[in-house]
């Protein structure tokens, strides 16, 4: 692997070997590990699902509620109808086409499943970053588990040296990506009669209700 790395820091902007840094964060994150980040939006913390340690790790992290289940992030809207549980209907593939890969969270409903890391949630929330490193990740691991690099209640830093510093506990890894947007996805709730705007973020409301009414 031919990058840089100093106490488990990389730099990916302007990173000669990026399939090694995929690889790299692969590793850790199979081991059990949280990497900290960049997408199109904000900083996040990542894990694999299947790890219990890794989930509780980020709560810690960021000291939230643990009853707040962590949302979902998928490499495409493929890999969400094939590999997820979830009540994927037509208002949702309508949202997903038209804003996926980017700044759309979707929560929809939960079907019945034996699926450990889903048992007592019957809603997630799933996004599709417009970032191609997140995306080698979920499509490397599966879908992963994913939050914004934050504690809880407090804005998420556009930086990545402000979003390590405001964590309760630092990241297995941490990727770097320069400075971010800082604007939060727009999440949308299907999971109900009629859609429900949740959060307005990088994506207008206005944007939202020309497409779905």
């Amino acid at each position: 692997m031919e990058f840089e790395k100093e106490n488990n820091y990389i730099r990916l902007i302007g990173a000669a070997d990026f399939d090694g840094i995929v690889e790299y964060a692969v590793s850790i994150l199979r081991d059990g590990g949280v990497v900290r980040t960049p997408t199109d939006t904000v900083y996040g913390l990542i894990c694999i699902p299947q790890s219990a340690h890794a989930v509780q790790t980020i709560f810690e992290m960021k000291q939230r509620p643990l009853t707040q289940g962590l949302p979902i992030i998928a490499a495409d809207q493929e890999q969400v109808e094939q590999e997820l549980p979830v009540v994927w209907d037509d208002r949702a593939r309508l949202l997903a086409s038209h804003f996926w890969p980017g700044a759309m969270t979707i929560a929809c409903g939960i079907r019945e499943n034996n699926i450990a890391w889903l048992s007592g949630r019957d809603e997630a929330a799933i996004r599709v970053p417009d970032y191609l490193f997140v995306q080698e990740l979920a499509k490397k691991l599966g879908p992963l588990l994913m939050t914004s690099a934050n504690r809880h209640g407090v804005e998420t830093p556009h930086t990545a040296e402000g979003a390590l510093g405001s964590l309760a506990v630092r990241p297995a890894l941490v990727i770097d990506g320069g400075l971010l947007s800082g604007a939060p996805s727009t999440l949308v709730n299907v999971n109900c009669p009629e859609p429900v705007i949740e959060r307005v973020g990088s994506i207008p409301k206005t944007e939202i209700e020309r497409l779905l009414l």
